[in-house]
């Protein structure tokens, strides 16, 4: 009786495990690899050789990015002699499912690379302009073995907000009674609808051929303006929310921050951290295994100067807009991962004074808002920089605030801005490894 007991009881227990993986699918590490750093010369060019040892990690391949011809909404490559004509990038990348079968490889298409952002709204208003799309796109997936469609679509980005008291914002508050907000989008809500207009046609004509569909929200893309989450989410693959750059030096030029903070900071834009963004698309009834949060692989970077202080606290006033680019990404205000770690203090920088003295690195002990470093100016007022950014630790919170709210995954963006050649410590891709071993 006692060994019928228990085999009973081992049997409950197999069948619950067994339903608890199937409620619940193994986590999604989507890897964003934009080829524009494929173009680029030196140390920030990932090529397909360096590319591969991250694809053991990676459970999609989110390859950017294509966009809209400009005339008739027809999707094309924006790099078409790499990706299409002469290289055939393209087959490259698809290619690599022979020697990785696990891995999914989508299309992304805008991303912030499309150069004429405006025709993203005006080609939802015309259903011709919609089927031209969709036909495009299922022509161009299935010539080159893609597995879908990625939509980062190029909605407007709400306007930098400044960090206010308690003052300030009633102030702000004030002017509206007599000013008014400017608005954002004049046919938002034709647009919310044309939008799911499109995303539901998509995923029908891509149904046949079991090709996915998956949306990407930009950072700072009001979805709650553009997106009606109800209505597209059972015609959605999953979601990836770009949860970051909520303070860039280019937006916020004179006021450094957290660029990418877990959950809400005092004094601070409610809407701007993970967390709210997530809470967000859980309250419009979207399901916690279709949401990824992405995690930026970089940091932003302020220069500082005599007035903003001497502590490295955020917020920090008085800032002079971007610091200088990194030697590989050359993007004035940005710095990739390798690029932060190259200046926090190690043996070959702790004698360098000026540009070149390391940074101060400031840890994140509530796991909460995020890591910085600092450098205060010298006696002259120069050389000030304070770079908030993502490190193996700060991406593995994320990773365990996925895995704790029981979500789909995380997306890395991108893989060329993690440490893909493993100079700072060795190790290649960190970032990418640090939110694996978590989730």
């Amino acid at each position: 009786m006692k060994l019928l007991i228990l085999f009973a009881t081992l049997l409950v227990g197999v069948i619950g495990v067994n339903q608890t993986r199937a409620d619940n699918p193994a986590p999604r590490l989507i890897c964003v690899y934009d080829s524009t750093s494929f173009t680029r010369a030196g140390a920030g060019k990932l090529a397909i050789s360096e590319l591969e040892p991250a694809l053991q990690f990676c459970s999609h391949l989110v390859y950017g990015y294509a966009g809209l011809h400009n005339d008739n909404s027809k999707l094309i490559p924006l790099h078409k002699d790499l990706d299409t004509d002469k290289e055939k990038h393209y087959l490259t990348i698809t290619n690599l499912k022979k020697k990785y079968p696990h891995l999914k490889v989508l299309l992304s298409v805008g991303g912030g690379r499309d150069e004429n952002p405006e025709k993203y709204l005006s080609m939802l208003e015309a259903s011709v302009n919609r089927m031209a799309f969709i036909n495009s796109a299922h022509a161009l997936v299935k010539t080159y073995n893609f597995d879908g469609i990625d939509l980062a679509w190029q909605f407007p980005p709400n306007k930098p907000k400044k960090i206010r008291g308690s003052i300030g914002k009633f102030w702000k508050g004030f002017k509206k009674i007599f000013s008014g907000d400017s608005t954002l989008d004049e046919k938002a809500e034709e647009h919310k609808e044309e939008f799911t207009s499109l995303v539901r046609e998509l995923k029908n004509a891509f149904r046949a051929d079991n090709l996915a569909v998956s949306l990407t929200v930009l950072p700072n893309v009001n979805s709650s303006i553009f997106i009606d989450v109800g209505a597209i989410i059972n015609y959605l693959d999953f979601v990836t929310l770009a949860a970051f750059d909520f303070q860039t030096p280019t937006r916020n030029p004179k006021e450094a921050d957290f660029p990418a903070p877990l959950y809400e900071l005092n004094e601070r834009n409610p809407e701007h951290n993970v967390n709210y963004q997530v809470q967000y698309w859980l309250n419009g009834h979207c399901p916690a295994t279709k949401i990824n949060v992405g995690i930026p692989a970089y940091g932003r970077a302020w220069t500082m100067t005599s007035d903003s202080g001497i502590t490295g606290v955020p917020p920090i006033a008085e800032t002079e807009g971007e610091a200088p680019a990194g030697m590989s990404s050359l993007e004035p205000g940005f710095l990739s991962w390798p690029e932060v770690c190259a200046k926090l203090p190690n043996p070959s920088n702790s004698h360098l004074k000026g540009a070149d003295a390391p940074l101060r690195r400031v840890g994140d002990p509530t796991k909460r808002f995020g890591t910085y470093a600092y450098r205060i100016p010298d006696d002259n007022g120069d050389h000030g920089m304070w770079v908030g950014y993502e490190d193996a630790d700060t991406a593995g919170n994320k990773a365990s605030y996925v895995r704790a709210k029981g979500l789909g995954g995380i997306a890395l963006f991108d893989l060329s801005n993690d440490d893909f050649a493993g100079r700072c410590t060795g190790d290649r891709y960190p970032l990418l490894r640090a939110a694996k071993a978590r989730l």
